[in-house]
């Protein structure tokens, strides 16, 4: 077996909710040490604990294999703990609002003039320049000022936002890429880099086919199209009714088409010029989606997907997320796992998406607890005495 990528690596994660963490997560999945680091009080994801228990499952989740501490940076001892971690660290996460470390005087200046191989990863709604820059920025804030929620809903009804937190995650995940990309220059350079992402821009490359739908038409913003694709360039594409919920069908190529007829036992639409090609069935939008919905309809969700399978249609069940948390493929996969939780009982958690051959799934691990590895860093990582680190628990720094 061989060892983890980034084991080695040690990084100062400042992460909160779900963008950073995701991407210390990530990191920690990839071998790195990585030392999470909250306020005595703890970070904000962990308050939900006062709304509800299972409120913490998110912390769950993307604090596997990470060491927590605390530090009170509005302390000069907190600050000075933090340059201290940022000195012997190779990365530094932090998503907080443009400026708040930089006014603490624990920015990405100060921070790298003690330690010029440090890469230092800033992810803000909106980013660190710009009119825009200081705007508050949460997941919903920002799928409604991108453009997410104008293009996600059907035609008559209201914007919606995307069911996930897609704003933090991906743009967490683009944290990751911009961290491992200044990994490797520093390789080759010995400097670090001060790497920064914008949650907003992140999320506009995926409006790759919404854009050309509003490059056809010029009389205005792209409309919303319920399930069917976003530039209304495919058909079918959709979700389509089964006796038992829904189904997902999309023809992307005339054989996908081709085969779906043979599985409806329709072969005999091939010839029907509304059919013909794709451009027709978008043509024909409605009586290609009414086609389809009437055999689903007839068939269970299983059945569905067995019969794409068979002839090799793009299809897929809509699953809600108790079937996905139990779901056989991605348990053997080792994405998911079960992990009797000391807070939470028995929870599913995730793994990294990301492989590496040779070096399996890291497996689960229980998130620690608000300050769990105070002594141990702050005496292993650091070098403070015992008697030290009593004095800085006294002195409300950790």
């Amino acid at each position: 077996m061989r060892e983890y990528p980034l084991k080695g690596v040690t990084v100062i994660d400042l992460g909160q909710v779900y963008q950073g963490p995701y991407a210390g997560f990530l990191l920690a999945k990839a071998g790195a040490d990585v030392i999470k680091v909250e306020p005595p009080g703890g970070e904000p994801l962990r308050a939900r604990e006062a709304v509800s228990g299972r409120a913490l499952l998110p912390m769950a989740m993307l604090n596997q294999h990470k060491r927590a501490i605390t530090l009170n940076l509005k302390t000069e001892k907190g600050k000075h703990l933090l340059i201290e971690l940022a000195k012997k660290g190779d990365v530094l996460i932090e998503n907080y609002a443009p400026g708040v470390l930089d006014k603490l005087g624990v920015g990405a200046d100060a921070l790298m003039s003690a330690n010029p191989r440090l890469v230092y990863a800033s992810a803000t709604g909106y980013g660190l320049s710009g009119p825009e820059r200081d705007s508050l920025a949460m997941d919903i804030t920002v799928q409604a000022a991108s453009g997410v929620m104008s293009i996600t809903g059907f035609p008559d009804s209201p914007p919606v936002k995307a069911g996930p937190a897609i704003a933090d995650f991906i743009s967490g995940t683009h944290l990751y890429a911009g961290i491992v990309t200044a990994l490797f220059e520093r390789e080759k350079t010995g400097q670090g880099r001060h790497v920064e992402i914008s949650m907003q821009e992140t999320l506009y490359p995926t409006f790759a086919s919404n854009l050309g739908l509003m490059t056809q038409d010029h009389d205005g913003a792209p409309p919303r199209v319920g399930n069917r694709h976003g530039g209304l360039a495919l058909a079918p594409y959709n979700v389509y009714p089964a006796k038992d919920g829904y189904v997902s069908i999309i023809c992307i190529k005339e054989s996908h088409w081709g085969n779906l007829l043979k599985a409806m036992g329709r072969e005999d639409l091939s010839e029907d010029e509304r059919f013909s090609n794709n451009a027709q069935r978008v043509r024909h939008i409605d009586e290609t989606d009414t086609l389809v919905s009437e055999w689903t309809s007839a068939h269970t969700r299983d059945e569905l997907f067995e019969l794409a399978r068979e002839y090799r249609v793009p299809s897929a069940p809509v699953r809600d997320l108790v079937e996905v948390t139990h779901n056989e493929h991605m348990h053997a996969r080792g994405m998911l796992h079960w992990l009797d939780h000391s807070s939470l009982g028995r929870i599913v958690v995730p793994d990294s998406p990301i492989r590496f051959t040779e070096t399996p799934p890291m497996g689960a691990a229980e998130n620690p607890g608000l300050g769990q590895h105070n002594d141990e860093v702050l005496r292993d990582f650091l070098g403070i005495s015992e008697e030290e680190i009593n004095q800085l628990a006294e002195e409300g720094v950790i």
